[in-house]
């Protein structure tokens, strides 16, 4: 019987679930479920938590394994849960070894299997074929943060900042375009410090060069959320070759200088407005998305506008809102908090905002010929990352879309050459 994999969270953890998966088969393991839980907020441990018992519910005769940052941070939490019945730590969860008790029934002393993850140095580039169900593929260049943010468990999940060697991910790349594929995006937990524990220290610029560079039958690369105060001079660079699409995803997290310190960002308001403006002089057409917490401790509500303004002043479009969610072991817990019902009103405006933002990038696009990856059902992406309804189209295919109309959901248009409905 077949390994069923639940994702939450990164499209990081997108990828690990698809090597999860066959490491697992590589072992044995058959009728089990695998959970890979995301720590970023409370309720997504909720969540995780609320599928592993209708999983259960379910699938009373299969395996439930548990694994990811939550389990990693909250191990014994999940260990407790009478429906599990392992939890394995974020750095073993990618070794077929890791699954071979349980599919093999040899006993073990505890079924919490979670190691220390800072004493992890190294991040292998495991080779996928491709993602089920994708039309797009994700490929991991790195793992892990050095940074300590203050509101961020992260770090205690995915240990320190390790970076898979260029020729891996470019050999990666290549056999997914051999496989077909024809849009690839480059993911990691803090993809601007690539390359800094590699010989050479190469960039995440640099290797995006290289990539655009020995991999000339891609034709489309993505870079997934950036930091965007540690882009280097070769990212710069690389953003003007059109095979990169023109759509970045900031990890920005307020608009107000205050809050940017108490969250020990390293980034003020002027730097990402900054870094915003530099690349759209280098790439006109490129829109923006950025994470956004709201009611981070100690907000007033001249800060929040602060942020609120930063939205429509630096024109972004994808806003990924967060009400603040203390996180126990992080310096921002113990900070005065921001009632809950503050930051829930708070966030509904910044995402109010961001609805706004993107209507008005749809509404930009009416009358323009797309370039779209169909993703399934004549549904796909232009190179913005914008939704496009084509009611034709095979996934996988890159095909030229009309646009005709737009509406809450995105674009609609059809393949150039066709009538319009």
């Amino acid at each position: 019987m077949s390994i069923e994999t639940i994702t939450f969270g990164c499209r990081l953890n997108a990828y690990e679930s698809e090597v999860m998966k066959a490491e697992a088969e590589k072992s044995g393991l058959s009728d089990a479920i695998i959970v890979n839980t995301c720590a970023v907020t409370a309720e997504a441990v909720r969540q995780a938590k609320q599928s592993i018992r209708k999983a259960h519910r379910d699938h009373p005769d299969k395996k439930i394994i548990v694994t990811g940052c939550a389990a990693q941070t909250q191990a014994r939490d999940f260990g407790d849960m009478a429906e599990v019945d392992l939890v394995i730590g974020n750095n073993d969860k990618l070794k077929a070894e890791s699954y071979e008790p349980i599919a093999f029934g040899v006993p073990l002393n505890d079924k919490v299997q979670v190691n220390d993850i800072m004493s992890v140095t190294e991040t292998a580039g495991h080779l996928i074929d491709g993602l089920d169900g994708r039309a797009r593929a994700f490929v991991q260049v790195q793992n892990g943060c050095d940074h300590r943010c203050t509101f961020c468990i992260i770090p205690y999940g995915r240990g320190p900042s390790r970076s898979v060697p260029m020729g891996v991910v470019v050999e990666q790349i290549k056999r997914l375009v051999f496989n077909g594929y024809r849009e690839v995006v480059l993911t990691g937990v803090d993809i601007t410090s690539y390359g800094g524990d590699l010989p050479g220290a190469p960039t995440l610029g640099k290797l995006t060069q290289s990539i655009l560079r020995h991999v000339p039958g891609l034709p489309r690369l993505r870079i997934s959320s950036i930091d965007s105060i540690e882009a280097d001079p070769a990212l710069y660079e690389a953003v003007t070759d059109p095979r990169l699409m023109p759509h970045l995803h900031l990890s920005l997290q307020s608009g107000d200088d205050m809050i940017l310190k108490r969250m020990k960002r390293r980034h003020l308001r002027a730097d990402a407005l900054g870094i915003v403006e530099k690349l759209r002089a280098l790439r006109p057409d490129m829109v923006f998305g950025a994470d956004i917490i709201a009611g981070f401790p100690t907000e007033t509500d001249a800060m929040f506008e602060n942020t609120l303004d930063f939205v429509t002043e630096a024109d972004l479009t994808y806003l990924h809102v967060f009400p603040f969610s203390p996180r126990e072991g992080t310096p921002a817990a113990k900070m005065p908090q921001v009632a809950k019902r503050v930051a829930r009103e708070r966030a509904a405006r910044l995402r109010a905002v961001g609805e706004s933002q993107f209507q008005k990038l749809c509404a930009s696009r009416i009358g323009m010929t797309e370039t779209v990856l169909i993703e399934r059902d004549g549904v796909g992406r232009t190179e913005q990352f914008v939704p496009v309804r084509t009611f034709s189209g095979k996934p996988g295919e890159i095909v030229p879309v009309v646009i005709d109309a737009a509406d809450a959901a995105g674009l609609v248009g059809r393949q150039h050459g066709y009538a319009a409905a």
